[in-house]
């Protein structure tokens, strides 16, 4: 297994796609005006969406939000349907100059599919990280999709932290 984290490490470094989003995520992120940056993701994915949702509010000082609190999830969810929860959310929540950064490993989550669609429908700039399948769903609502050619949850989590913290700390520097 460790052989399979150096070769996808080698890999993701080498990948010129990855590193040109990173790029065009900065721009976008650094010339918007009025920012929110709201940050989607189930399980793991909402882990990292924690994370970053803080460390981007510390360091950037720009306001941010995740759909993480359990009450919360818990009463859209029975009212909404599960697959409706974020979306609901985020319509209570989202304006037109915010950015939506959407997590899933899989790409395939319905509740993460439908809140990007909302989201799209509303024409908010959107980050998608995606890994497993090259066509899943997720890949293709973004205005910029990463995606990690990996099926192992543990290389895709660790690949969409390290490209958050990548665009962060790139950031920083600007």
């Amino acid at each position: 297994m460790i052989n399979n984290y150096k070769k996808e490490f080698q890999l993701f470094f080498e990948d010129s796609q990855i590193l040109d989003n990173i790029i065009t995520s900065v721009d976008l992120i650094k010339y918007k005006t009025n920012k929110r940056i709201f940050f989607i993701g189930n399980g793991g994915s909402n882990s990292i969406c924690s994370h970053m949702m803080e460390d981007f509010a510390k360091i950037l000082r720009i306001p941010t939000f995740t759909f993480s609190d359990p009450a919360l999830i818990t009463c859209f969810s029975n009212d909404y349907g599960y697959e409706n929860a974020i979306k609901e959310w985020l319509s209570i929540h989202l304006n037109y100059d915010d950015i939506l950064i959407a997590i899933s490993s899989s790409g395939e989550s319905k509740n993460i599919t439908n809140a990007t669609l909302y989201a799209k429908d509303k024409n908010i700039k959107i980050i998608t990280l995606t890994g497993f399948e090259k066509n899943n769903t997720l890949s293709k609502l973004g205005d910029i999709n990463f995606y990690l050619n990996s099926k192992s949850y543990g290389i895709v989590e660790c690949f969409h932290q390290t490209i958050l913290h990548i665009i962060l700390d790139t950031l920083i520097d600007k």
